[in-house]
């Protein structure tokens, strides 16, 4: 099982402490994590090699709490990856609950599938293998205001997540949220002027600024920039 010891200088993991981020895993996190949820972490880092994209168990938890604080029952989610935010959000969800899931790797999504079964969840998702802009838009074409979602989670490619803001904003209702991940880009964005940096994070350190700016002067929403992983931002849709 991978550590915060195993990782690299950035970090997912934004405490200055190793051993703090551990304690609040052997402590609160890992004895709250779903058999199948820990099943699926630990297969996803013995057999992808970019493993590290995949949602960390406290901020599962933390998701699965809004959840449950918001009673939601539709939710749509943009990048799935092997799927453990996905399984934390069809364990939280009711029984009748639903999930859009969109993301254009299906072989990455199987990987979770088989966990996703033996929760006995898969009937609540509706995976859909594309890329998500052309489908965000026929459904804001053909959404009716009784079928808006309650919630939305964003992993995906960070340069659209403002294509996607705009267009989750038709889809969420007013009083839903959408939560964006990876909004501190594993520390980069506090600094914007180092080049030194491998290209890919100073591409997506440089979307992440943007993204940040625009989310905190759109007054169509409320925020919340919370620092779990490598970041998380929860936006309330107020009109």
């Amino acid at each position: 099982m991978e550590t915060s010891k195993d990782r690299s200088s950035l970090q997912k993991n934004l405490l200055q402490s190793d051993a703090l981020h551990e304690y609040i895993l052997k402590t609160s996190v890992y004895p709250r994590e779903h058999e199948q949820l820990k099943g699926l972490r630990e297969e996803t880092i013995k057999v992808h090699e970019r493993a590290g994209m995949s949602v960390p168990p406290e901020e599962g938890l933390l998701i699965s709490m809004l959840l449950k604080l918001m009673s939601a029952k539709k939710t749509i989610e943009i990048g799935v990856f092997t799927g453990y935010s996905l399984l934390a959000t069809a364990l939280a969800l009711p029984e009748d609950g639903k999930i859009t899931a969109i993301d254009p790797d299906r072989s990455a999504y199987e990987i979770g599938l088989p966990f996703i079964q033996r929760a006995g969840v898969e009937h609540k998702i509706n995976f859909i293998e594309s890329e998500a802009l052309p489908v965000l838009d026929e459904m804001t074409q053909e959404m009716k205001e009784e079928e808006l979602y309650d919630f939305a989670f964003v992993d995906a490619d960070k340069p659209n997540y403002a294509e996607y803001h705009e267009r989750l904003l038709k889809l969420v209702r007013v009083g839903g949220a959408i939560a964006y991940d990876n909004t501190l880009w594993m520390g980069t964005v506090a600094i914007p002027g180092d080049e030194s940096l491998p290209l890919r994070l100073r591409l997506g350190r440089d979307a992440t600024i943007a993204l940040n700016q625009f989310l905190a002067a759109d007054h169509r929403i409320e925020i919340s920039q919370v620092p779990i992983a490598d970041g998380l931002t929860v936006c309330r849709r107020v009109c």
